[in-house]
């Protein structure tokens, strides 16, 4: 049985993986949220998961870097100085940083991946999300991980070929780009949606989370996976062989 420790706790994600740690049978460590000691909360955890903000990363990581214990992170919108802390505490401990740890975006990503592989630059890639109003990030993590997982397919650079944001006159598409487009509303917990259009034929493959515990139980298997693994920094990939 694990003792696993939540960082943002108060927050919507940090409640359903209280619950989800509940359905698994293991120990709720305790939580940590603004202002709280996150040190100790990992002198008596096994792992730590963290959903909280980018601005509390670098104390979570310091935290389980002393305590010696991993941590799985699904907080998104990081910025390159968090990854920067990531690969850092990575040389000490498993970190397992994600953009959805949902197993079914996983198995999404994947199929991205192979499609973009195969399919020749003269096939369109646009990825469309959608998420709850109060969503602050935009596109989300998952979006940029399916992104990234295209980009891999191709053997490009996301940042060099990103379209996001057209308005006005752009032009024409640029021919090998990703697109991107967000939508925000309602209560939506996460809609993603790759599509491949090629000449007179579309491929769409999407993706659909009806309720954040799908979120909460995947990040709670990969911080029990995360447990005695050697140091380094893990994807959800790995918790699936993929």
């Amino acid at each position: 049985m694990a003792a696993i420790g939540i960082v943002g706790s108060a927050g919507r994600m940090g409640q359903a993986l209280a619950a989800a740690i509940d359905e698994a049978g293991e120990t709720r460590a305790g939580g940590a949220d603004r202002g709280d000691d996150v040190g100790a909360l990992a002198g008596k955890a096994d792992a730590l998961v963290d959903f909280s903000t980018p601005g509390a990363l670098a104390d979570t990581l310091d935290a389980c870097v002393k305590a010696g214990i991993p941590l799985l992170i699904g907080t998104t919108g990081l910025s390159a100085d968090n990854h920067a802390a990531i690969d850092a505490a990575a040389r000490t401990i498993p970190v397992l940083q994600t953009g959805n740890t949902s197993l079914g975006v996983t198995m999404l990503a994947a199929l991205v991946e192979q499609a973009a592989a195969r399919l020749g630059d003269d096939w369109d890639i646009e990825i469309v999300e959608m998420h709850h109003r109060m969503k602050v990030d935009a596109p989300s993590g998952t979006a940029i991980l399916l992104g990234e997982a295209a980009a891999r397919g191709r053997g490009i650079d996301l940042a060099a070929h990103t379209e996001s944001g057209r308005d006005c006159h752009t032009g024409a598409r640029a021919t090998g780009a990703i697109g991107f487009a967000a939508l925000r509303g309602g209560t939506v917990a996460g809609e993603h949606s790759v599509i491949l259009a090629g000449e007179q034929e579309r491929i769409t493959i999407s993706h659909s989370a009806e309720n954040r515990a799908i979120f909460a139980r995947g990040a709670v298997k990969g911080a029990k996976w995360l447990i005695g693994q050697p140091a380094g920094r893990y994807t959800m990939n790995d918790l699936l062989g993929l």
